[in-house]
């Protein structure tokens, strides 16, 4: 299920430096993080969707590289979104 335009808004406000920026790495990665979420739901239910799981696949695979970006950029900020996102337990 694709984001709605108010989700994304959301995201973009809390994470970007501006209203409108959805390129910055923090941002990329919320909206990733939130379709992660989206579809491990939705594999509870559909435990045989193969074509979805890969999709998840590039997804992670994606954030993961994005992360591993924001660490040598800055890591002040990738700590701060690894905290906000709850993604390290």
């Amino acid at each position: 299920m694709p984001l709605r335009k108010e989700q994304k808004q959301e995201i973009m406000k809390k994470f970007g430096k501006s209203a409108t920026d959805s390129g910055s790495p923090e941002v990329q990665v919320a909206l990733l993080t939130l379709r992660i979420n989206e579809l491990s739901g939705h594999f509870e239910k559909n435990k045989k969707d193969h074509h979805s799981r890969r999709g998840l696949l590039t997804m992670v695979s994606k954030r993961r590289k994005l992360l591993d970006y924001l660490q040598s950029k800055s890591i002040d900020r990738y700590r701060k979104t690894i905290q906000e996102l709850e993604l390290r337990k």
